[in-house]
Order: C-alpha cells, then structure tokens, then sequence
C-alpha cells in the first residue's frame, strides 16, 4: 500500500479537513467550543458550559493533566491526534451522548471513575461533603462502617473510603449492571478489602441479611426526578439508565422509602446525607415539621439534605405515616 504524504495544519494530500489551519491545543479547545455552542448541546454531565466541556474532551483524549502550564497550550498536535479529537467532537455532537460516555471516564473528588451507559454520570455536589468528611455535622464520630445507598458507579462510597481509611464502605444497588462498573472502580484503587458491593433494593438486602449493621453515614443520592423533567430531558439524559433516574410524580418514591428506613440502619449518633435535586420542594413541602439542614455548595449545586440519627428516629412514625398514604 503507498505511504499517505502527510502535511501540517490537519490537510492530507487531496483531502482537506474541517479543521484545517488548526494546530495547538488552545486552537481545537476553541474550535470544539464553537461547534457545540452552534450544534446547541446540553451540558449537565460534569460542565455546565460549550468551552469547558471543549476543554475536559480535549485534555482526556491528549491525556492531559488538568493542571497543565499555560505554555503548553500552545502546543501542536500531531496529525493523528487532530483526527482524534476531530472525531469524538463530531461524536459528542451527532449521537447527543454525554462526554464521559464517549470517553468511559468521569472525575469525582479529583479521581477518575470508569462509566459507561449502566451507571449514571458522577456529578453529585455530595462530592463537596466527602472532601469535607461532612464537617460541621459528624463531628468526632469515628466513621467505621459506611452505607452508599443507590451506589450506581460507586463514585460515593469509593470517595469516602479514601476519606475514611478506618471504615468499611458497602456499596448498594438493585442494578446488577451497575454493580458491575462499581466493581471495575473498585478494582482500579484496589479497596475491595475494605468495600464491597451488595445487590439490593434499598435497604432490602441488609434487612434480611444475617447481619444487622449500624452504619455512622449513609449516604444516598437515589432516583429523585419527577414526571415533568423526564418528559422534558434534552437528549443527552437519554442516554443515562432511567431506572437511575425516575422517581414517580413527585420525585420523592426512593426519598420517603429511605427517610422511612434510614434510623433503623444508622448507628447512635449517625448521619443520613439524601439527595433529592430539584425535587427538594415538593420535600420541603410534605416535611415541614421535619428539621432538615440543606447545606450550600461552593462550587454550586442543591437539593441534599442532612439529619441525624436522633432526628431519624423521632420523626420515623411521620415519615412511615406518610410512605402509607395515598
């Protein structure tokens, strides 16, 4: 077969790039931010925005540390590396699938985490809590044993058992698919010794287990997203597994199931942390009574609840009383 002559700028011989002049890294960051800006994507799965999920793409597939020098920006790509990153851009805009889809890679608490379409995309503010060992409200609890409830990737309890290295981590799903990746990611940082993944529906398993365990944090972000927003989700959501996603009307079917259950898992002085989304209002609505803490997030995001053991318990006949109602 004869050699294809190869020139600069993104041109072969007798074919001419939709790229062609473009050479440095700071070069297809932008030509990438304007193709999505102009295709009309949606950003939600780990930016919020065309030019910094041109950057996330550009950098994963370069194998770029986030942290690279100024200088290096402007950096040439090799032929082979322009066609590259040419085509998981025309990927990201024809299929309207999700970055980390394309890429099987995601970032939560500054690690990398193995996805694919049986798991949701990491991107829960919960990541904030975890860095900060859910400080002011565990105190000087000693965490030994942790639940990650509706674990999906795993990102959560993985995370805390970095922040935790004392604690045992149970990672919980009904999905076998997404115990699955969970295991991949366990695997990657070798904590199987320590985490471990349980197949169940809630808190299903571990009620009929032979073990009754007390748990210092349980930590959940379940399906929370109501009938309005699934029937208006942008294409990008598609992708993502629904069982992961949906909720009922309201949003709440997994929230009241925890809220109901979650006291007779927690230890003395535990901590329940539920994410709930945008459903947070129609919670606050139907728990007035009850006095959650909503924490603020500095590097945005809402709709997490925090309560402790003792609050658990004495609002469990509520929350039981209103999983019965119709």
């Amino acid at each position: 077969m004869a050699e294809i002559n190869e020139m600069p700028s993104g041109k072969r011989y007798g074919v001419v790039r939709p790229y062609e002049g473009l050479v440095s890294i700071r070069d297809f960051i932008r030509w990438a931010a304007s193709r999505f800006n102009e295709a009309g994507l949606f950003f939600g799965h780990g930016s919020d925005n065309a030019l910094d999920e041109a950057f996330h793409l550009v950098f994963q597939v370069l194998q770029l540390p986030w942290e690279l020098p100024e200088s290096y920006m402007n950096c040439r790509l090799s032929l082979n590396e322009q066609e590259r990153v040419a085509q998981l851009i025309e990927r990201r805009i024809a299929e309207r699938k999700p970055l980390a889809y394309l890429v099987n890679q995601a970032w939560f608490c500054g690690q990398p985490y193995y996805v694919d379409e049986r798991v949701l995309v990491p991107r829960s503010p919960i990541a904030e809590l975890v860095q900060q060992q859910f400080q002011p409200w565990l105190g000087d609890v000693r965490v030994e044993r942790v639940m990650d409830l509706c674990t999906g990737s795993g990102c959560i309890g993985i995370a805390m058992a970095n922040e935790f290295p004392q604690a045992s981590v149970d990672l919980l799903d009904i999905s076998e698919d997404a115990l699955e990746v969970a295991g991949i990611n366990i695997d990657s940082q070798e904590l199987w010794g320590r985490v471990q993944t349980i197949r169940s529906d809630l808190f299903e398993a571990i009620d009929l287990g032979p073990e009754k365990p007390k748990y210092q944090l349980i930590v959940s972000n379940p399906p929370y997203v109501d009938a309005e927003d699934m029937a208006d989700f942008p294409d990008e959501f598609g992708h993502e597994p629904e069982l992961g996603l949906a909720a009922g009307e309201d949003g709440l079917d997994m929230a009241r199931i925890i809220l109901a259950r979650a006291a007779d898992f927690l230890d003395e002085q535990g901590l329940l942390v539920l994410e709930v989304g945008n459903s947070h209002w129609a919670l606050r609505d139907e728990y007035s009574e009850v006095p959650f803490i909503w924490p603020e997030f500095e590097a945005g995001g809402h709709g997490i609840l925090v309560l402790d053991a003792e609050n658990c318990r004495q609002y469990q006949p509520l929350f039981k009383n209103r999983l019965k109602q119709p």
